[in-house]
């Protein structure tokens, strides 16, 4: 009977390590162990392959625990018949249960939580034995289960979303910690998973804002055009704005003049300037950013599907959508977006969705348009009249200007409860 306790005994301590194993090897922080396997940490390496196997590692774990728990409590229930005849079986089931739940589930368990990287590095060579041994029992059983799913019409089902997850823990991690630049950190993280999402579109400088420059007019007013103008590259088009026939560098101009090259002639601004760089409308902001990157280039004329021209981007435009507005010494401020005293907010037309979203944490949809102008043209399926108000996405729209079709400013409350259009 002795032998028999001291193996129960033993068995028990099994079952602990088994469950502290689980819960260390997926506790485990995965960035601590790559970075130790990159130190030359071949523990870390065996805890980072056993985890690529997830089912192998899970069903060995749960056959040696359930193998050495039932044992464990074959042996105590024969030890308590011994004893107590008939009654035993009640006295075994009820004092398994509690030294199973305490000392081979809970405890073991609780410690594996507070120490997942050192015990998962500690457990990681016996654990990697232990798949290899039981590895044609699991094996069988992981072709039973998928043939069972099978048949009942269930699948593997799809994979993790790798980006909802991403998204899931930025937001975890910014309602733990709201305060200082915690919010803009987050915006970045947000910004570059919005990359392979957004297009240039959606950021673009429009061809109603973009300053360009007719090689057709006196050369005076061209020069100084340039040295005017805050920005640095300006598209340069022959008689027809959408006949852009290249994109002049300030900085090249001023060489010109510096060297006493004064352009004298269309053909010597062309000269000066560079080949355009036509891109379409539904480039990704990542597949933009990659170009720019591969080409040497910052700037980028944007086309729709007829070749029509639409707007610029440039590498600052997208640099922008992940660190927020980069304000320089050249850039002009222009008021957009006015909150108000009575919480509302008073914006133009022509401020981007994503703008708003980002400044007052809005859910906005920004799939069918970019602007706020356009969202309500899009919803409302016309062109509103001024004073007139819409309920739609947890916010109230009122029109405030309209030039002829062109809705110039709104007025943007939220309200509690979400309706559809009515119109006062």
């Amino acid at each position: 009977m002795t032998i028999t306790i001291v193996v129960i005994f033993i068995l028990l301590m099994l079952s602990a390590f088994f469950s502290g194993s689980e819960t260390a090897l997926t506790a485990a922080s995965k960035p601590v162990m790559h970075h130790k396997e990159q130190d030359g940490d071949q523990r870390a390496g065996i805890v980072n392959r056993l985890r690529q196997y997830q089912e192998r590692l899970i069903g060995a774990i749960l056959l040696g625990n359930n193998l050495v728990n039932i044992l464990a409590s074959a042996l105590a229930t024969s030890v308590m018949i011994e004893l107590f005849g008939e009654r035993g079986v009640v006295y075994a089931t009820a004092a398994m249960t509690a030294l199973v739940l305490i000392f081979s589930e809970i405890l073991p368990k609780t410690y594996a939580l507070q120490h997942a990287d050192s015990m998962a590095l500690r457990v990681a060579r016996p654990m990697s034995i232990l798949v290899v041994v039981f590895a044609p029992v699991t094996q069988t059983i992981q072709v039973l289960v998928r043939a069972t799913l099978h048949l009942f019409g269930s699948g593997d089902g799809p994979g993790t979303d790798r980006e909802r997850e991403l998204r899931g823990a930025i937001e975890l991690h910014a309602d733990d910690v709201v305060v200082g630049d915690h919010h803009a950190e987050r915006t970045m993280l947000h910004g570059v998973l919005d990359l392979e999402d957004v297009g240039v579109w959606e950021i673009m400088v429009h061809r109603r804002k973009v300053q360009m420059i007719d090689i057709t007019r006196p050369m005076e007013e061209i020069l100084d055009t340039v040295l005017a103008s805050p920005h640095t590259r300006i598209p340069i088009y022959d008689k027809d704005p959408d006949n852009i026939v290249g994109v002049l560098h300030a900085r090249e101009a001023l060489k010109a003049i510096v060297r006493g090259a004064k352009p004298e002639t269309a053909e010597d601004v062309r000269a000066l300037s560079s080949e355009p760089w036509f891109i379409p409308d539904s480039t990704t902001l990542a597949d933009q950013l990659k170009a720019f990157k591969e080409r040497h280039e910052h700037f980028a004329i944007v086309v729709d599907e007829y070749g029509a021209f639409e707007g610029v981007v440039s590498l600052e435009d997208i640099l922008e959508e992940i660190v927020g507005d980069i304000a320089d010494e050249t850039d002009v401020e222009v008021v957009g977006v006015q909150p108000q005293t009575d919480g509302s907010v008073i914006v133009r037309g022509d401020v981007t969705i994503r703008d708003l979203n980002r400044r007052f944490g809005w859910r906005l949809p920004d799939e069918e348009a970019a602007t706020v102008a356009g969202l309500l043209l899009y919803e409302t399926r016309r062109i509103p009249d001024v004073g007139q108000q819409f309920r739609f996405h947890g916010l109230e729209f009122e029109v405030l200007r309209r030039i002829r079709n062109q809705i110039t400013r709104i007025k943007l409350r939220e309200v509690r409860e979400v309706a559809t259009d009515d119109t006062n």
